[in-house]
């Protein structure tokens, strides 16, 4: 069946031609756990910084730092954090905030539990932790047919899955798309938004993110929407839309106030999500980039003569800096290299001064950035600067580690979510008697659990 959300970011295709277990994540929230694996935060007690370890349940992060910033009356941008996660999960993650810890310790929002560790110098940022932890708990596990599985068929498969992603990639790898959380889950706008903002179109670029229809948003949500694209933006429009819409509701109002001023409107997103629009672009290169790669059927984790290779790092992470062509007299030597885990193969996260690969690689690469669209891009966002790109590349597969997989019971039907009570719909692949499987592993900085589970779910990436 088609997955229009899959083909729109460039997430088609599997590591191994496999049936899968279907099943969905997410069924309810504490289903689906991350815990951050934090680089050390020195703690002094002189430090101008409150370090917190801080679990939400039900939160996106950036939605979560504005409520924390107005509990503490401070601006949003003296709140740090490494990574945004999940929201529909229970994440716990290191913030850094720039309050005094009692300020911090006293804040009360519902589903947030916050742990006070200390104060310190440092700051933190994006990408500024070594990994996460995952717990998943996949419901309703079932065949291509819609039969439900048993525990031990379901198991069955995981294994015959793992053995065969180890075959054709190594022990414990898998592709390392960018999954769906870069692109807006429940309404992969981002894309759409940096293409606009790579073009210095902030007028487009807004009306966008105000505006673009989203399959799996709420009700609400989408009846405003609608309404901007119908009628545009207005006073009344303000007064309707529901406090979650935070962002849309700031951007709207800059404009009633200051109606040509669509860069400064834009301006009113935070400025990690602002630069997130412009990842998201590069990001939709790379994962198609990577899907034209395997129906070409050249290999993930080999190289091939032009393909550009970079050092693994200590932390598991690409050495952006170390990367070279892999050439015929080299080739024998950097395979072996990638093999043993010290190299590995990389795609494009397109920019100003990235340079694609060589020979049929480099085809598939520039084959990509034609179809987006994107051949003549600079890069270069004059109206702000700190969202212009050099680019850089990315590994082709990632590791993942510390991977166990058992059966939990089913659960009560009136714990569940709305998706559960309401049973498969069309397109759906699961089955609420079908066995329900636990994941757990930790995947390093930058890599994705959706990705992951993907590849033993194997149903449409929108569905799961």
């Amino acid at each position: 069946m088609p997955d229009p959300l899959a083909e729109a970011i460039g997430l088609v295709g599997y590591a191994t031609q496999s049936s899968g277990v279907g099943g969905i994540i997410k069924a309810r929230v504490t289903d689906f756990r991350v815990e951050e694996i934090a680089t050390p935060v020195h703690l002094d007690n002189r430090g101008r910084f409150t370090v917190a370890k801080i679990t939400l349940t039900n939160w996106e992060t950036n939605r979560f730092c504005n409520q924390l910033a107005a509990k503490l009356r401070i601006p949003r941008n003296r709140i740090f954090f490494a990574g945004t996660k999940d929201k529909r999960a229970v994440t716990s993650q290191l913030f850094v905030i720039d309050a005094p810890m009692n300020k911090v310790a006293d804040v009360e929002l519902p589903d947030v539990e916050i742990e006070v560790l200390g104060r310190t110098h440092q700051k933190i940022g994006f990408g500024n932790h070594r990994g996460n932890r995952f717990t998943v708990v996949v419901r309703g596990c079932c065949d291509q047919a819609g039969r439900p599985l048993s525990d031990s068929e379901a198991l069955s498969e995981v294994e015959r899955i793992t053995a065969a992603m180890e075959s054709s990639l190594g022990a414990n790898r898998f592709p390392n798309w960018i999954g769906p959380q870069r692109f807006g889950s429940g309404r992969p706008v981002t894309p759409y938004v940096g293409r606009e903002v790579v073009r210095g179109d902030f007028e487009a670029a807004v009306m966008t993110y105000l505006s673009m229809e989203g399959e799996n948003e709420e009700d609400e949500a989408a009846s405003i929407r609608r309404s901007i694209r119908e009628n545009g933006i207005s006073e009344g429009l303000v007064e309707t839309m529901p406090r979650w819409m935070g962002f849309e509701r700031r951007m709207i109002e800059h404009l009633l106030a200051h109606p040509d001023d669509h860069t400064g409107a834009f301006r009113q997103l935070p400025n990690n999500l602002q630069l997130m629009t412009v990842h998201a672009l590069q990001s939709i290169v790379f994962n198609k980039s990577l899907q034209r790669r395997i129906e070409a059927g050249l290999p993930l984790a080999t190289p091939v003569e032009g393909d550009i290779v970079g050092r693994v790092d200590e932390k598991g992470q690409l050495d952006v800096n170390s990367c070279i062509v892999a050439e015929q007299r080299t080739l024998s030597r950097i395979s072996r290299n990638c093999e043993l885990g010290r190299l590995m193969t990389t795609g494009p996260l397109p920019g100003s001064d990235i340079t694609t690969s060589k020979g049929k690689p480099g085809e598939l690469e520039q084959a990509t950035i034609e179809a987006e669209g994107l051949a003549d891009t600079t890069w270069e966002v004059e109206a702000i600067p700190r969202l212009s790109t050099k680019g850089t590349r990315r590994g082709l597969v990632a590791q993942f580690n510390e991977f166990s997989v058992d059966t939990v019971p089913l659960a009560d039907a009136q714990t569940m979510g709305k998706r559960w009570e309401s049973g498969p719909q069309e397109g759906d692949r699961w089955h609420p008697d079908g066995a329900c499987l636990r994941f757990r592993f930790t995947l390093g900085s930058g890599s994705y659990a959706t990705v992951l589970l993907r590849e033993f779910i194997q149903g449409p990436l929108s569905k799961m």
